[in-house]
């Protein structure tokens, strides 16, 4: 059954980023994705909470958007034991925004082709109980499975008999299938 590539819908999804003090002599700090905020406001790097040298931030509001031609790869992601939202961030050369949020997705076929680039970093977020279910309801409506369809064999004819002779459209004076002869020795 044919689905129509069209059929969405759209959720703010805010994302908390993580940075923390880096535990080597080149990497000054770690960042890490967190948590998500569904149905956050706007924000650009709004500070949520400091511990000592630890800092949350309200990174970015992403439109998280499920696609119906999307609905297998979201139940696979529901099926895995923690379904997660993948996040791709991009470094920049800006000091006080060193990460910019690009797309939020629920997909993880898609979070793989990100992750394929050595230009992005996916990080991947647990999603909130409400998320699943919301994420859930979309794919029960969208999913449909199709049905599997074995290849048939070609229409040739199987019953006939070989000469050995390989294919007639190709003049050849003896049998195609000959051991290979040994040059002579000059």
């Amino acid at each position: 059954m044919a689905q129509a590539a069209g059929i969405h819908i759209e959720m703010p999804l805010g994302v908390v980023v993580r940075k923390t003090p880096g535990v080597t002599r080149w990497a000054r700090w770690s960042w890490r994705a967190v948590a998500v905020l569904p149905g956050a406001g706007p924000a650009d790097w709004a500070e949520l909470r400091r511990e000592g040298e630890a800092v949350e931030y309200h990174a970015a509001t992403l439109p998280l958007t499920l696609w119906a031609a999307d609905a297998e790869a979201y139940r696979i992601n529901l099926a895995d034991g923690v379904p997660s939202i993948y996040l791709v961030l991009r470094e920049t050369d800006q000091a006080d925004r060193p990460l910019d949020a690009v797309l939020v997705t629920a997909s993880p076929y898609e979070g793989q082709d990100y992750a394929d680039t050595a230009d992005d970093i996916v990080e991947k977020i647990p999603m909130t109980p409400g998320l699943v279910a919301w994420v859930r309801d979309f794919t029960l409506q969208h999913h449909h499975a199709e049905p599997f369809v074995k290849r048939r064999r070609d229409r040739k004819r199987v019953d006939l008999v070989e000469d050995g002779r390989g294919d007639a459209r190709i003049r050849q004076q003896a049998d195609v299938y000959r051991a290979p002869r040994r040059k002579a020795v000059q």
